[in-house]
């Protein structure tokens, strides 16, 4: 592939000829590789689902829900716009130190960038709109979009809105399985001029866009079905983003095509394409692809538990070790690692969070130039660990420490000239040589860390 690649391009060269479609292509490639460079060095991301749905928690009247999304409860329980405003707005409470409390943990889990849902399905605004009144400004006096922006900003961190194209609020928005959409029951779409809607969508991504500085991700959701692309004027929806923040990055839940399917039920190992016009990476959905995506950037998004929105119910919590089991595992295919917390009510982020977190940030602090930066692996899934990928380099995550100390790595053929601990502040050489099916390294008795000790292979 690549000896193709470089004969079309001494051809162009000799030949002095490129088609125009060509040369159009060629510069929105370079445009979209520019934009996405930091997003594919950062490999690692907090998500936040956090809104007027954290407040009841899971538990609505006499019902509870145990598992999964409770961000939903609104379409769950089947509350009605107007019952859920009066029930919820007067309970909205939110910290004074809650957007800083986020922006530091996700700093000191090693991640890059902090993607925080601005408004959900249910259509409450984080930021202050002009447009509505069911927004934070109105309902607590303050501005919780900037706040989350500037505490972003403030921990060194690149900031992402993930904000929702369907709205159960808005009285002109359209509902109902005949559009995809899932919805309020009760609620009919008799007098409904969804055009109002999509103008309504389409100024409020205006005054997120426009207000508050760059914004580096917008996080698209809900895309299924006809529920998608023009339905939203997605094309205008994508200019009206870029115009105002021209180095943007941007999911692909816009649209799909029909083959791609909805990210939970999809078959990954059948391969993804992306439509350049919609998005620049697509969000596999609490999985992760066996073999990655081939030829496309994707982004693994999880929980750790079952749910986005706080849920006091569940605690079927994903242990540390699967977590950052998980993000090397992302990480050696080639994706992006998108970590989800739910704060509580006030913005409290759950003490499970934050012991999961903060035990991911010190592997991250020993360990972290393993993933940043790093590309997928060229051997494969060893069945004692996953390989990362650099320019000289790769590196060998160990998951089960091998009892006669020595770990087979790379290809007998690979042309390999040191390895040394990612721990070792020394970089003291291990002894290695060729054996059968790869080098073999010498290892010490004892793994530096019991979930994920990191080889480095270096290699001309």
């Amino acid at each position: 592939m690549k000896k193709q690649i470089v004969m079309g391009v001494l051809l162009v060269m000799a030949t002095g000829q490129l088609v125009a479609g060509e040369t159009v292509k060629s510069e929105a490639i370079k445009e979209r590789d520019a934009r996405m460079e930091w997003w594919r060095e950062a490999r690692f991301g907090m998500f936040v689902h956090w809104g007027l749905y954290s407040i009841p928690a899971g538990e609505w009247g006499d019902r509870q829900w145990k598992k999964g999304g409770v961000e939903w409860i609104q379409q769950r329980a089947g509350v009605k716009a107007d019952v859920y405003e009066a029930e919820l707005i007067p309970k909205f409470a939110p910290r004074a130190d809650f957007a800083e409390e986020w922006a530091e943990l996700a700093r000191i889990t090693g991640c890059r960038y902090l993607v925080f849902t601005s408004k959900h399905h249910e259509g409450f605004a984080l930021h202050d709109s002009k447009l509505t009144t069911f927004d934070a400004k109105d309902a607590c006096g303050r501005d919780l979009f900037k706040e989350i922006v500037d505490a972003t900003r403030a921990e060194g961190l690149k900031v992402g809105a993930y904000h929702s194209i369907i709205d159960w609020h808005h009285p002109q928005a359209y509902t109902g399985k005949e559009f995809g959409i899932p919805f309020i029951r009760g609620v009919s779409n008799e007098g409904r001029d969804n055009s109002v809607y999509v103008d309504y969508l389409h100024g409020q991504v205006e005054e997120i866009m426009s207000n508050y500085g760059p914004i580096d991700i917008v996080w698209w959701d809900y895309s299924k079905e006809q529920c998608q692309g023009e339905s939203w004027r997605a094309k205008e929806l994508i200019e009206l983003v870029r115009k105002h923040q021209p180095a943007i990055v941007m999911n692909n839940r816009l649209y799909r095509s029909p083959e791609a399917g909805w990210p939970k039920e999809h078959d990954w190992s059948k391969g993804f394409s992306i439509d350049p016009q919609y998005g620049d990476f697509c969000t596999p959905e609490q999985k992760i692809p066996p073999n990655g995506v081939e030829g496309v950037d994707w982004e693994t998004c999880m929980t750790m538990n079952t749910s986005w929105g706080y849920n006091q119910f569940d605690t079927k919590w994903k242990s540390t070790e699967t977590l950052i089991r998980n993000l090397i595992d992302v990480v050696s295919k080639g994706g992006n690692y998108l970590l989800n917390v739910g704060p509580e009510a006030d913005g409290s982020i759950p003490q499970a969070s934050i012991e999961r977190m903060e035990k991911i940030g010190q592997w991250m602090d020993v360990n972290g130039g393993s993933i940043y930066g790093t590309e997928a692996s060229v051997f494969g899934k060893p069945d004692w660990g996953r390989y990362t990928t650099k320019p000289g380099k790769f590196y060998a995550h160990v998951f089960d420490w091998p009892k006669n100390g020595m770990l087979t790595v790379a290809t007998a053929n690979t042309p390999v000239t040191r390895a040394y601990l990612l721990a070792d502040a020394t970089q003291r050489d291990l002894k290695i040589k060729k054996g059968p099916d790869g080098w073999l390294v010498q290892l010490p008795k004892k793994a530096p860390d019991n979930i994920a000790s990191v080889i480095v292979v270096e290699h001309e």
